[in-house]
């Protein structure tokens, strides 16, 4: 039996993008006759059979860089200890053979979000915590622990986007790094909702038969919603009131942002519904999906989206939309801070012949990026690994 070890700080399918692909993983990992570690601070019991090595949790008065510090330094001294065939990192280790950053590169990543602040001054203070704050400090020493390992572990991109970043930081060649898109669970969000369940559930939003789009994450600046409330604003202004609805699920709304919709004279165009458990329910109610985000190593949500047939709005800072045919299944911003590109890229979705096509391609595009193909890659990978570190 071979055994793998998985690092992560909370092991639950209803956290982030990271953590689920992390469980989900681990399952399949775990069908597939492997033993399973998992190691982190929590654990939500999925899956079973899996064995679960609990990381202290530091209290919060500890500053966050010696936090990140010790998770690594923890993670190391458990691993060294067990009798393992693979150690599959996610960017918040030292210690792997196998390493699979869900985050991205973090230089870049900073740099990105840095576009989002537009106060000057927070600007300045931030960019100077970016990059000499010890909670940075710490998080870029990790991050550089796989490409300074010898022999270098296998690295594994989640998107193009990932890759090129990867390549450019730490100079190294697109050959050197294998490519694994996220993958997408079909049975879970290809299934449509009937007509009068569908239609129940947009009246329940406000909204009859108004193009509705779709905005779905927690880090509302990072992910660039104050520009989509511009957009928004911008398109009422061309298009006029009971064209289209914007939906805004995730975290709660600040009273900025409450304001900026009244500025905008967006009261009853947009709605926010907090957080949810059940993200199929909303691609299956609305139309269009859009996240003009600044930085995500490869959203899993424009993947799923796609699977429940709405064509994604996202951006060039998306590693998703690396597998966005422009113009046809969604389409790709260059800035998420041009309100005129995005404006005029709702609008074309406003038409509801191209609407109807884009749909059905968005659908065909998340169907070859399965959960089952991205897990399949990932096994022949770890597989090939453990071969090569076999403890025999």
């Amino acid at each position: 039996m071979k055994r793998i070890a998985l690092a992560i700080e909370k092991f639950s399918r209803f956290s982030g993008g990271a953590e689920s692909y992390a469980v989900e993983l681990a399952e399949t990992l775990e069908r597939d006759g492997w033993e399973v570690h998992l190691i982190g601070n929590s654990w939500d019991g999925s899956p079973t059979k899996a064995i679960f090595h609990k990381i202290r949790r530091l209290p919060k008065p500890i500053p966050s860089s010696l936090r990140i510090l010790y998770f690594a330094s923890a993670h190391r001294s458990l691993v060294q200890k067990l009798d393992l065939d693979v150690i599959l990192g996610f960017g918040n280790t030292i210690e792997m053979n196998v390493y699979q950053s869900h985050g991205g590169v973090h230089f870049y990543s900073s740099l990105r979000k840095l576009e989002a602040v537009t106060n000057p001054f927070i600007h300045m203070m931030k960019w100077l915590l970016v990059f000499v704050s010890p909670k940075s400090l710490a998080r870029t020493w990790i991050e550089g622990a796989p490409f300074r390992r010898k022999p270098r572990p296998v690295i594994i991109a989640i998107s193009d986007m990932v890759r090129n970043d990867i390549c450019q930081r730490y100079g190294l060649e697109k050959s050197d790094v294998e490519l694994v898109y996220n993958g997408v669970n079909l049975e879970r969000f290809s299934q449509p909702l009937d007509t009068l369940s569908r239609k129940n559930m947009r009246e329940g939003l406000g909204f009859s038969d108004e193009v509705l789009f779709l905005f779905m994450a927690y880090d509302f600046r990072k992910k660039g919603v104050s520009y989509l409330l511009q957009a928004s604003g911008k398109l009422l202004e061309k298009v006029g009131k009971g064209k289209f609805g914007v939906v805004i699920v995730g975290s709660a709304p600040s009273p900025s942002l409450f304001r900026s919709v009244k500025g905008l004279g967006l009261q009853s165009t947009v709605v926010f519904q907090g957080q949810t458990r059940e993200p199929e329910t909303y691609y299956n109610t609305c139309d269009v999906f859009v996240l003009p985000t600044f930085y995500d190593a490869c959203s899993l949500v424009v993947f799923e989206a796609m699977a429940g047939g709405l064509p994604a709005i996202t951006t060039v800072y998306n590693g998703a939309s690396g597998i966005i045919d422009n113009g046809c299944d969604g389409v790709v911003l260059n800035d998420p801070r041009n309100v005129q590109e995005m404006t005029a890229a709702m609008e074309r979705f406003l038409n509801l012949d191209f609407l109807k096509g884009a749909s059905q391609m968005a659908r065909e595009k998340a169907s070859q990026y399965t959960i089952q193909s991205n897990h399949a890659r990932m096994l022949n990978i770890l597989n090939h690994v453990a071969d090569g570190f076999s403890r025999d």
